[in-house]
Parts: C-alpha cells; sequence; structure tokens
C-alpha cells in the first residue's frame, strides 16, 4: 500500500504494527486475526481434515476457521463446524490458544487460533464443503502433530497429546 486511505497522499512511516501516514496522522494497525479450530474427539480417535485448498492444500488439519466481525469464537465455530462439516450440535470446550502466520496469496496473516475440544458419542456421517477434501478418524495412539499443517495446529496436538 503506497497511498493513505484516509488522505490519499503518499509518506507511510512504519511504525511497530502500523503505519503512520505523514500528511493527515492517520494511522492503519496490522493486528491479529481470531481464527478457531475443534479438536473433535470419538472412541480415542481425534477427527482431521484433508485441506482442500491452499496454503497446505492435501495435509491435515483441524476443522475451524476465521471469526467475523461481531462473533464469539463459539460461535464463529459452530458457523465453520456447520458449514465445514454439516455438524451441527456441539458442546465445546476451551482447550487453549496458539499463535500462528497462515500465509495466504503471497502475504503473512498473523492469527490467534482458539482451539476447543468436542466429544462426540458416535461418528456421524459428514457433508463436507469444498475446503475439505476428506476427513480421517486417527486414533489418539497413533497422533503425530508433525503430520499436519501449520504452527499452531501442531503446538495444540502436542499439547493434546501431553493431557
Amino acid at each position: 500500500m503506497n497511498f493513505c486511505p484516509k488522505c490519499g497522499e503518499e509518506g507511510w512511516t512504519p511504525s511497530g504494527n502500523s503505519r503512520v501516514c505523514g500528511t493527515c496522522g492517520f494511522t492503519l494497525y496490522f493486528n491479529t486475526a481470531a481464527a478457531v479450530a475443534a479438536i473433535i474427539v470419538c472412541d480415542e480417535a481425534v477427527l482431521a481434515s484433508v485441506r482442500a485448498r491452499e496454503p497446505d492444500s492435501g495435509k491435515l488439519d483441524l476443522p475451524g476457521g476465521f471469526v467475523d466481525f461481531g462473533e464469539t469464537a463459539e460461535t464463529a465455530l459452530r458457523r465453520e463446524l456447520k458449514e465445514e462439516l454439516g455438524i451441527e450440535r456441539i458442546d465445546p470446550t476451551y482447550f487453549g490458544t496458539y499463535p500462528n502466520r497462515y500465509p495466504y496469496k503471497s502475504i503473512d496473516y498473523y492469527t490467534l487460533d482458539l482451539v476447543f475440544t468436542i466429544s462426540i458419542d458416535a461418528r456421524q456421517d459428514m457433508i463436507l464443503d469444498d475446503e475439505i477434501a476428506a476427513v480421517r478418524w486417527i486414533p489418539r495412539s497413533t497422533l503425530d502433530p508433525d503430520a499436519f499443517a501449520f504452527a499452531s495446529i501442531k503446538a495444540c496436538l502436542a499439547d493434546y497429546l501431553l493431557r
């Protein structure tokens, strides 16, 4: 971005996680985006999704996505699980937060991933949207965090295995 979105002049000055316009003083902040993910567990197995899109197409992931304006993390999680898997009735338990770098179209977006656990009684039939190529149930005993995309997901799964 070469021009100030408020006054249209050139002259941005980097200032930490922001840029300041030298002409009008407008400050544009680059804040962390909030995202959610779910560790869905059934019969000592964790549900992994296979990413159908970049970044990291073909790699394992946890279902979830970005929090929209005005949403709580729980509302975003419910929306994402309904959109991605067709799952509607969930009772999430907060697990933890994990920072992440999400590269998209040559730009690195920094996120804070809010992770929840969800226990379900039976493996449900799922309706996958176009963001997910497939789902796999991975027994906890063979769960390998390094097989997953994204540092945040690897870290939360490593913590999950320690608890």
